[in-house]
């Protein structure tokens, strides 16, 4: 399929979600840059458009209106569509992606966003979850309503073992490190909810003040530090964590300093018992669940050092990029 032909397409499904809203469907239409949706601006509305048949945006339709004022979250005008084709309507709230001006953001801009983001995430993980909220595939394979939380972590490791190009004694040497490890996460269980996607491609910025956190399709009720998991990720290594367009402008040296900040101004956030082991295991679990996703095709040597498989055998022999972090801050 041509790149055009897929724009055309994209702008259909667009400006058929804005029909089904009761909304103007002729209006003009500007692209925005997005990892897993189709998104479209409109002067007042913003058009998500989920093409994954999970419906992740139906979860979304039914969290956002019972979250707090003080997290900024658009009023939701219309949810629709199909599997494979659900979107969602919002407002449009002022500002742009914090990842998209961050690059041109003075230290004492940079500083004050973080702060504000931290006031945000504390509001945050004190809302209690609504009880109607359907469950959702999580970006890490662990769970709250099971005997042990690693009981799915561990059925994948067994999945994994089964795919090609994949050593089965790295799976067992991950496996070694679920069991020792899954202690420091016991019990599992919250009542309040985390972001679930925590990048600053989520994070809207007017030039002063953080304005709304969005896109909370993996949004649920988990230990608050679950949010580390991918936070840590894009401080690290941030273009894996914005759109093509930006990827030039994206340096890792850019956010070296935001961990140490949030660990300043949300210092309960970074004060779990066996911090680092508990990090150490959201991680195994974030990038089994990508390995079984996306298995290699090639060994794992002819494959970068970023896939998944490559980022496990970093976690197993201590350089992932949280030892990394640990040896360079000491926060985690």
């Amino acid at each position: 399929m041509s790149e055009l032909r897929h724009n055309a397409m994209a702008i259909a499904r667009a400006r058929s979600a804005l029909l089904q809203a009761g909304l103007d469907s002729t209006v003009a239409l500007e692209a925005a840059s997005s990892v897993t949706n189709e998104v479209w601006l409109t002067q007042d509305h913003v058009i998500r458009v989920n093409r994954r048949p999970n419906q992740r945006l139906r979860r979304e339709a039914i969290l956002g209106p019972s979250l707090p004022p003080e997290i900024g979250y658009p009023m939701v005008v219309a949810y629709g569509g199909q599997m494979g084709a659900d979107f969602l309507v919002m407002k449009r709230v002022e500002g742009r992606p914090l990842a998209h001006c961050w690059p041109d953001m003075n230290q004492e801009q940079r500083r004050q966003a973080v702060s504000q983001l931290a006031t945000k995430l504390k509001r945050l993980h004190t809302t209690s979850g609504p009880p109607d909220l359907p469950a959702i595939d999580t970006p890490q394979m662990l769970r709250s309503d099971t005997l042990s939380p690693a009981i799915s972590l561990l059925a994948g490791l067994d999945h994994a073992r089964s795919l090609p190009h994949v050593d089965r004694r790295l799976m067992d040497d991950v496996e070694q490190m679920v069991f020792a490890l899954t202690p420091a996460i016991e019990p599992f269980g919250s009542d309040f909810l985390v972001h679930g996607d925590l990048t600053f491609e989520n994070i809207l910025w007017d030039g002063t003040h953080l304005t709304a956190l969005l896109d909370f399709e993996w949004s649920r009720t988990a230990p608050s530090d679950v949010d580390l998991d991918v936070f840590l990720r894009m401080c690290c290594l941030p273009q894996f964590h914005v759109g093509d367009k930006w990827l030039d402008r994206t340096k890792p040296e850019d956010y070296q300093d935001v961990p140490w900040w949030l660990a300043e101004d949300y210092p309960a956030l970074f004060a779990f018992p066996r911090q680092h082991d508990r990090l150490r295991l959201y991680a195994i679990a974030y990038d089994l669940r990508d390995l079984t996703l996306f298995p290699p095709t090639v060994p794992a040597n002819q494959l970068s050092e970023h896939h998944s498989i490559n980022r496990l055998r970093a976690t197993v022999l201590g350089h992932s990029y949280l030892d990394l972090l640990d040896a360079s801050t000491g926060i985690v």
